[in-house]
């Protein structure tokens, strides 16, 4: 099979293997050690194919050897590697051709941006989760404890701002009451907007019946008309029979 991929695909070269996980199995480990007879650096390439959360439906793993704290021998296991999808230039013209055809129309760039924004806060509760889990079952010895990653959730804790310094609450406090100034005036522009629109319609509506009531009084009046020089004609038509 190696052999027939060569044949037909000669300037691809194989970088690992993948399956629909969605997590990782025990058995991963040993298929990943018969891939390495024909991919040293081979690279495990989980898909979700039924992704829940916002992002990149897959994740790159690669082998390592891990040392244990206790002086046991070493085993494998697999350690994340950052990854990204990527398309040739055929691929992705197509693509942006088929996204024309299924874009909704309907949708506005606003409401587009703030479902993007649901999105993208349900996929940080999940990471959450994700992290909180794995806090639980280290605390409970379920898990082994990995200082890379206690190391990494130093690093975000220390990122966080000081909520309670009375600088940040003035800023934040600040910057809140500008955007909602922003939505008040935003209000009131389209109460004002709404209000022109319905004035000009009440103007409209009634130069329209003022219009529609003349043109009714002109054709009654030629109507008249038409009638009085029907009768004059037919009395000057009875005075030529008489004489």
């Amino acid at each position: 099979m190696y052999g027939m991929f060569k044949k037909v695909n000669a300037r691809e070269r194989i970088v690992g293997w993948y399956h629909t996980g969605p997590k990782l199995h025990k058995n991963d480990i040993a298929i990943n050690e018969l891939m390495k007879r024909y991919c040293p650096n081979s690279v495990l390439v989980i898909i979700d194919v039924k992704p829940k959360d916002l992002g990149l439906p897959t994740e790159a793993y690669i082998s390592v050897e891990e040392v244990h704290d206790d002086g046991t021998p070493t085993s494998k296991t697999f350690e994340h590697v950052t990854s990204e999808i990527g398309a040739e230039e055929a691929e992705e013209v197509g693509v942006e051709h088929l996204l024309r055809d299924i874009k909704d129309t309907t949708v506005g760039t606003l409401s587009q941006r703030i479902t993007n924004q649901v999105h993208g806060l349900k996929g940080l509760n999940s990471k959450l989760l994700d992290i909180r889990s794995y806090l639980e079952k280290v605390a409970t010895g379920k898990l082994p404890i990995n200082h890379q990653i206690i190391y990494q959730l130093q690093d975000v804790f220390n990122l966080l701002p000081d909520v309670n310094l009375q600088e940040f609450v003035k800023a934040f406090y600040l910057k809140t009451n500008d955007q909602m100034l922003v939505v008040y005036l935003a209000s009131l522009i389209r109460s004002v907007v709404a209000l022109h629109n319905l004035i000009n319609n009440k103007i409209a509506n009634r130069d329209a019946e003022k219009k529609e009531g003349q043109e009714k009084e002109d054709s009654k009046k030629e109507r008249k008309d038409d009638k009085e020089k029907e009768k004059s004609d037919a009395k000057k038509e009875e005075k030529k029979e008489k004489k």
